[in-house]
C-alpha cells in the first residue's frame, strides 16, 4: 500500500499537471487578434446605429426599390410557387445543378453557342461570384503553381482576398483614371503589353466595382486583340449582367468579343444582383477547353477542389435560377423586371447630376452618368466622405463610392446638397 506521503505527492504532481495543462489549453487561441472590420459591413453598422432620421445609407451594394426598401422580384416568386409544389432536399451533385449550369453558360456564352453543343466549356455550380472566383483562384494554384494573377486598380476589394487566400500571387494594371473619372486606357494597354506572356488577367465583364467605369466595345476588341498577341489568359468576373445596362446580351459583350477572337475564358457569374439572390448564393464557373475531353478532365478536378471546401452547392437557389432562365414567361418576366432595376439606378444617376449642377457646382459631374452599374465613384475625397458621415448622416466607403441602389427620389435631393456642401471649396 502506497505511503501518504506517495498518495500526497501523486495528487500535487496530477494537480501541476492539469494546471500546466489547463493553462495551455486556454493559451492554443491567445495569439489571436481580432481581424479589421469590413470597410462595407462597417459602413452599415455605423448607419444601424445612427439615431439621425435623415440618415442615409449610400454604401449597401444591394439593389433596392423607390423607397429604399429590398425587393423580391415576381419573376422569383413564381418560381418559389413551382418549387413548393415539388419539394426535394436531396443532395446535389459536386458539380452542383446541371440544368442550372446549362442556362448559365447560355446566358453567358449565348443561346446558339458552339463551345456549348461541342461540350467545351467546363462548369460547375459556385457559392455565387464570390465561390466562383476562388474555386478558378485555387485551380490555377493546384495545375499553374508558378503564375500570377492581374488585378485592376481599383477592383472589389474580396478580389485580393480570394487570390491571397489561394496562395497566388498578385500584380496590378491600371484601369481608372481619378483626373478624368474615367478609363485610364493608355495606361491599362501598357500594362497587358508589359506583362510577360501568357498572364492572368482579372477583367470586369461590365459595370466595373468599384468605379462603374467600362472600355467601349472598341476598346475591349483592342484589348482582346492585344491579349491575343501577348496569350494573356482572361478571367472575367461578370456579377452584373443584365443589371448593368438592362439587356444581358449587351452586358456579355465583352465576352463575346474574347469568344469571336478565339481565346480561351474563364467566368464567374452570379445572380445575386440580376435576379435579387443575395442571400442564396448562387453562381457559375465556367472555362472554356480546347476540346470536350479537355473540358470533362477540367470539369472533374474543380469538383474535386469543391468537395472538401462544401461537398456540394446549395439546391433551393440554383432551381430558381433555373426555372426562371428554361421557362420562356418567366425568363421574359425577368427580363422585364431586370430592366426596372437597371432603369432605376439609371434615373438615380440623371438625377443626382442634374441636382448639382441646379445649385452651381463649380465640378463637373458628367462621370455621374458616364459609369454605368449599381456603384458611381464619385471622386471625393476619404476626408469629404467623413465631413458627410459627420455633418450630414450619410454613409458611404471612404474611397468615395456611391452606391446608387441607396439614392431614392426622396433623398436625392439632400444627398446632391451635402455633396455640394463638402465639395464646392476642392
Amino acid at each position: 500500500m502506497a505511503s501518504r506521503a506517495a498518495i500526497y505527492q501523486g495528487m500535487m504532481w496530477r494537480g501541476r499537471s492539469w494546471a500546466v495543462g489547463a493553462r495551455s489549453m486556454s493559451s492554443w487561441w491567445s495569439n489571436v487578434e481580432p481581424a479589421p472590420k469590413d470597410p462595407i459591413l462597417g459602413v452599415t453598422e455605423a448607419y444601424l446605429a445612427d439615431p439621425s432620421p435623415d440618415k442615409v445609407n449610400v454604401g449597401v451594394g444591394a439593389y433596392r426599390d423607390d423607397n429604399g426598401k429590398p425587393v423580391v422580384l415576381e419573376c422569383v416568386r413564381e418560381a418559389e410557387r413551382t418549387i413548393a409544389g415539388n419539394l426535394n432536399m436531396e443532395y446535389l451533385p459536386m458539380g452542383g445543378s446541371n440544368k442550372m449550369i446549362e442556362e448559365s453558360l447560355k446566358l453567358a456564352y449565348g443561346e446558339d453557342s458552339e463551345f456549348i453543343k461541342d461540350r467545351r466549356i467546363a462548369a460547375v455550380q459556385s457559392l455565387s461570384g464570390t465561390g466562383a472566383c476562388r474555386l478558378f483562384a485555387d485551380f490555377q494554384k493546384r495545375f499553374l503553381p508558378d503564375s500570377q494573377i492581374y488585378i485592376p486598380v481599383p477592383t472589389w476589394a474580396n478580389h485580393h482576398n480570394i487570390w491571397r487566400d489561394a496562395r497566388v500571387p498578385q500584380q496590378t494594371f491600371h484601369y481608372y483614371h481619378p483626373d478624368t473619372r474615367g478609363l485610364d486606357f493608355a495606361s491599362l494597354m501598357e500594362d497587358i503589353k508589359k506583362a510577360p506572356n501568357g498572364s492572368f488577367f482579372l477583367l470586369h465583364a461590365c459595370a466595373h466595382n468599384p468605379t462603374g467605369v467600362d472600355p467601349s466595345e472598341e476598346q475591349w476588341r483592342e484589348i482582346s486583340h492585344l491579349f491575343k498577341v501577348k496569350n494573356h489568359f482572361p478571367f472575367f468576373d461578370m456579377a452584373y449582367q443584365g443589371f448593368a445596362s438592362g439587356d444581358p446580351e449587351r452586358d456579355a459583350k465583352a465576352i463575346r468579343i474574347f469568344l469571336e477572337d478565339g481565346h480561351l475564358i474563364g467566368c464567374a457569374q452570379s445572380y445575386a444582383k440580376n435576379m435579387g439572390l443575395y442571400g442564396q448564393r448562387v453562381g457559375c464557373l465556367s472555362i472554356l477547353c480546347e476540346d470536350e475531353m479537355q473540358a470533362v478532365a477540367v470539369k472533374s478536378q474543380l469538383q474535386q477542389i469543391a468537395r472538401p471546401m462544401y461537398s456540394n452547392p446549395p439546391v433551393h437557389g440554383a432551381l430558381i435560377v433555373s426555372i426562371i432562365l428554361s421557362d420562356p414567361d418567366l425568363k421574359s418576366l425577368w427580363l422585364k423586371e431586370v430592366k426596372v432595376m437597371a432603369d432605376r439606378i439609371i434615373g438615380m444617376r440623371k438625377a443626382l447630376r442634374e441636382n448639382l449642377e441646379k445649385l452651381g457646382s463649380p465640378l463637373s459631374w458628367e462621370h455621374v452618368t458616364n459609369q454605368i452599374g449599381m456603384f458611381c465613384y464619385s471622386g471625393m475625397t476619404p476626408e469629404q466622405v467623413d465631413r458627410l458621415t459627420n455633418e450630414f448622416h450619410i454613409y458611404m466607403t471612404r474611397n468615395g463610392r456611391i452606391s446608387m441602389a441607396g439614392v431614392t427620389t426622396g433623398n436625392v435631393t439632400y444627398l446632391a446638397n451635402a455633396i455640394h456642401e463638402v465639395t464646392k471649396s476642392a
